[in-house]
């Protein structure tokens, strides 16, 4: 039995391919049942993100051919246009794969912790479709043990890695209580939605979004239980905000000087927290002069950022040297197995055995022979047929001078020298 998988990712393969090859959630099961009915496939699992799409299997055999064929003829796709950008592992490269990318360690952004999530995700799709085994979801399991380990025994999902994460970290260190501050976003866009995210799962006590076409900042704001309204309400609002976090693609500013300063008299000179994400700047330099407002801008983060990258990459090396070990623990247990069925069936001989020799014991006690005399008999022929096979493939391999087997069969049998 081989693990082999084969995918496509950020690294190898443009968005262009990356969309062809995707497997929505509507349609994951179906797929997966497909791909576990082929022949050569016992067991199967998918992970598809907007980042990569992995197919992990056993199978019977390690050609990757029968995974691209199927791949092929299930997104109507020539494998010509997609083969280029695949990569394929087998056994200890595929286990060490799957931990690396559980880890954050294969992601675009070293060890974003999303990607965990999207592989227990798959391998809850796999388990409801009934593709998954003993092998696959043994990997699984340790999996999530590895990432867990990593993240535990490292640092390197503490340090912030996006500006959204930053901006918020921030402001959790100015302010003691995030519950009880009312945060403004000016922005629809993606940064200013992972802002958003952020703060509500940081307990913002309320989000306003501010945004040139109102309909998008709605459907932002709708999803955090936030308020939203025009740019052009900015001005009435702004005193409402302990913390401003501005990204926008405007050419010119959207928050100058006189107009903060305006919202600072409403709110008596109490603090107010800013950051501007934009590139150019959507907040007016010159509002860092005021007394009452503590301006960052996006340069400012990006320092926090890159030491923050290095922090991680220091912590990766720590990461890898715990998934050697869980790779190496994975191994053990695949050898284990496949010494499953020998045990299963020595131990079948052996209980057959058994089961003959009580057989004629209960017929001699039946038949009046004292207690003891028919309990020494089903001693001496339980141990002559449990002794005999190995006693006559000992005395085989000796003549045959099988030295080997003959110390084997010592280290088995924990035998220790008679004389």
């Amino acid at each position: 039995m081989t693990l082999i998988a084969v995918g496509i990712n950020y690294n190898t393969a443009p968005v262009s391919i990356r969309e062809r090859l995707s497997f929505p959630a509507e349609i994951l099961e179906s797929s997966l049942q497909e791909l576990w009915r082929i022949k050569e496939i016992n067991e199967a699992a998918i992970l598809s993100t907007c980042n990569r799409t992995e197919f992990y299997c056993t199978a019977t055999t390690a050609n990757k051919q029968i995974l691209i064929d199927w791949v092929s003829q299930s997104k109507q796709i020539s494998a010509a246009d997609f083969t280029p950008y695949l990569y394929c592992h087998t056994d200890s490269d595929l286990i060490r794969h799957m931990f690396r990318v559980a880890c954050g360690l294969d992601s675009m952004i070293l060890g974003e912790p999303q990607i965990l999530g999207q592989m227990k995700t798959a391998y809850q799709a796999a388990y409801e479709a009934g593709t998954l085994g003993k092998r696959l979801g043994k990997l699984f399991q340790h999996t999530f043990t590895a990432a867990k380990k990593v993240r535990t025994d490292t640092a390197i999902g503490s340090s912030p890695v996006s500006v959204a994460f930053a901006a918020v970290q921030l402001a959790q260190q100015i302010f003691d209580k995030l519950s009880e501050q009312t945060a403004l976003l000016i922005g629809a866009g993606e940064t200013i939605e992972l802002t958003a995210r952020h703060l509500s799962q940081q307990g913002i006590g309320r989000i306003i979004i501010a945004n040139r076409t109102y309909d998008k900042a709605h459907a932002l704001a709708m999803q955090f239980n936030g308020y939203a309204i025009a740019l052009s309400e900015l001005p009435a609002h702004l005193a409402e905000a302990d913390i401003v976090i501005s990204s926008t693609a405007s050419q010119l500013p959207i928050l100058g000087k006189g107009r903060v300063e305006s919202a600072l008299k409403k709110r008596k000179h109490k603090p107010m927290f800013m950051v501007d994400l934009a590139v150019p700047r959507d907040i007016e330099a010159e509002v860092e002069q005021l007394r009452d407002v503590y301006l960052y801008t996006i340069d400012d983060l990006q320092n926090t950022i890159d030491q923050n990258m290095n922090s991680r990459r220091l912590a990766a090396e720590q990461a890898e040297e715990i998934i050697d070990t869980q790779v190496d623990y994975f191994l053990a247990w695949l050898r284990a197995q496949g010494a499953q069925s020998t045990i299963q069936d020595y131990r079948h001989q052996a209980e057959q055995s058994r089961d003959e020799a009580l057989q004629k014991a209960m017929a001699l006690l039946k038949s009046g022979v004292p207690v003891e005399q028919a309990l020494n008999r089903l001693a001496h022929s339980l141990t002559n047929k449990l002794i005999h096979t190995p006693s006559a493939q000992i005395r085989a391999a000796a003549e045959n001078e099988r030295h080997d087997l003959i110390a084997a069969a010592r280290e088995i049998f924990k035998l220790t020298n008679s004389q």
